[in-house]
């Protein structure tokens, strides 16, 4: 039997194919970047013919570095940024428009008519989530009535809706030659219009939304054999057997399975999840409830999850918006240039702001500006966002669960950044730690689909890889801690209630 697992991870600004051995080291990665598309303020879109097309690439060029065939790999894993509106036409293949990701706010109109008639939680009991443009159904609306005989397409069955980890998998099995239209438990919970009891779609939230049942993939578990790849060549016949979205993936690859376990990913944004085992568990302190995974036919496990939509981006902001630094390498180099933020903070709300506050009409803020700031202040000062937000959501985490985090386990690519992580302990308090293999994001959609085909034997084999790389231990004092923080939470103030009329006007989301 192979002992390969070939992870596709397809994030928000890249996508990636990692292969992992059965002691889950890395033998082989590769990495395209597509185009952010960025029609307005408050748009934001990715062409999914690049997202394809890149991904057969990233494939390909994985299994030529690793000197691997189809031969060596017992399974692929698809792990993918969530909630991010796919529609397509099934009998052509081709998208009816540009994906909506997650971090669009175009919708924003029909959610607040909806929060204004409803209340913001008005399907929370059923989904988990409040009323926002961060989930799927509003974008999934937003193409149905915005592409011309769209509607008539979807009630005659012609469009099939998906996340990422659905249109990939859909073109990985044959696309329009008998490609399988499904997605997972974890992204399904995700678009608004799953019931997180059922594990299937709401009928009454397909109905709010006018969104034909027919459009949707079949719910499937995150770990599973799904089906056979048939293209690209290169891997025809591998079983497709684990679909995770990316936060859960992550979880899952840092072998946070139990309830009481967390893990914080810094990304495109950054993602706290802490697993609440088989209890559906609401929160009162702005976070939501999502599914974390569900193995074959067992019982799902849930998760609270505060999630923030901006703090990698954030870095990539400074780079190609802004210009002040080539790479997003450099960011910690210049930050480390200045002892302190010199009195700037930065609420990076491009999209509003997410967990734990849930404010769609903020917007980004940089307070406390002086002759004295330098470029390198402002990096420091977007550095030091990431970790804020992150204590915004812990706080919430703590008053939700009655008891402090002990520790944080960190992974994503921005844990790399040593001045960050040690900023990250300072601000919480608490040691953060970080594996050895940050990206657990890949490593978690591998395990899925290595548990169902067997590279691995179940859950406590993979806790037995887990191996620990670094641990960033606080040394700022209690005193210094709650200025910072205090100072921090007076420049979100400054952020909040920035959309009025002049600025849906100025912004074309008027409606």
């Amino acid at each position: 039997m192979p002992h390969h697992v070939i992870a596709v991870d397809q994030g928000t600004t890249s996508t990636r194919a990692i292969i992992f051995d059965a002691a889950a080291q890395i033998v082989g990665t590769a990495q395209r970047e597509h185009e952010q598309i960025f029609p307005r303020a408050g748009r934001v879109e990715h062409d999914p013919v690049e997202i394809w097309t890149n991904t057969q690439w990233v494939i390909a060029h994985v299994l030529s570095e690793a000197q691997l065939t189809a031969a060596d790999i017992a399974a692929v894993g698809v792990t993918n940024q969530r909630e991010t509106a796919i529609v397509w036409d099934r009998r052509t293949g081709q998208p009816i428009h540009n994906a909506l990701v997650w971090q669009d706010t175009r919708t924003q109109p029909r959610i607040d008519r909806l929060i204004a008639q409803r209340g913001v939680d008005a399907f929370a009991e059923t989904t988990g989530l409040p009323l926002a443009t961060y989930f799927s159904a509003s974008k999934i609306a937003w193409i149905l009535d915005h592409v011309d005989g769209a509607r008539e397409a979807a009630a005659s069955g012609d469009l099939l809706f998906g996340t990422p980890d659905t249109w990939i998998v859909w073109n990985l099995t044959g696309g329009v030659d008998g490609g399988i239209h499904i997605t997972d438990v974890t992204n399904a919970s995700r678009t608004l219009l799953m019931d997180l009891r059922t594990l299937d779609w709401s009928d009454e939230l397909l109905e709010v939304w006018g969104i034909p049942r027919a459009m949707l993939p079949e719910i499937r578990s995150s770990s599973e054999v799904f089906g056979a790849v048939r293209s690209p060549g290169e891997l025809e016949g591998v079983p497709i057997a684990g679909i995770l979205g990316d936060q859960q993936a992550a979880t899952f690859g840092q072998t946070a399975f139990d309830a009481g376990e967390s893990k914080n990913t810094y990304g495109t944004g950054n993602f706290l999840l802490v697993g609440t085992g088989t209890d559906i568990v609401r929160s009162k302190a702005g976070l939501i409830t999502t599914v974390a995974y569900r193995l074959r036919d067992a019982p799902a496990h849930y998760a609270l999850e505060g999630s923030i939509a901006v703090t990698g981006s954030l870095v990539q902001w400074l780079r190609d918006n802004l210009g002040i630094i080539r790479s997003s390498e450099e960011v910690e180099e210049l930050a480390a240039s200045v002892d302190d933020n010199g009195g700037a903070y930065f609420v990076p709300a491009f999209s509003g702001l997410f967990a734990p506050y849930w404010r769609p009409e903020a917007r980004g803020a940089l307070v406390g500006m002086t002759r004295y700031v330098t470029k390198a202040h402002i990096a420091r000062a977007a550095l030091e966002a990431t970790a804020f937000q992150s204590r915004d959501v812990i706080e919430a985490v703590v008053a939700d669960a009655g008891r402090a985090l002990s520790e944080l386990r960190v992974d994503g690519g921005m844990t790399r950044n040593a001045l960050l992580m040690q900023f990250q302990a300072d601000i919480l308090g608490i040691p953060v730690v970080r594996p050895q293999i940050v990206e657990t994001t890949a490593l978690g959609a591998a395990y899925a689909a290595g548990l169902a085909v067997g590279v691995w034997s179940g859950l406590d084999e993979l806790r037995a890889h887990w191996r620990e790389d670094a641990r960033f231990e606080p040394g700022m004092s209690a005193d210094e801690r709650r200025r910072r923080y205090r100072q921090w939470k007076k420049a979100v103030g400054k952020s909040i209630d920035w959309v009025d009329d002049d600025a849906r006007i100025l912004m074309g989301t008027t409606d």
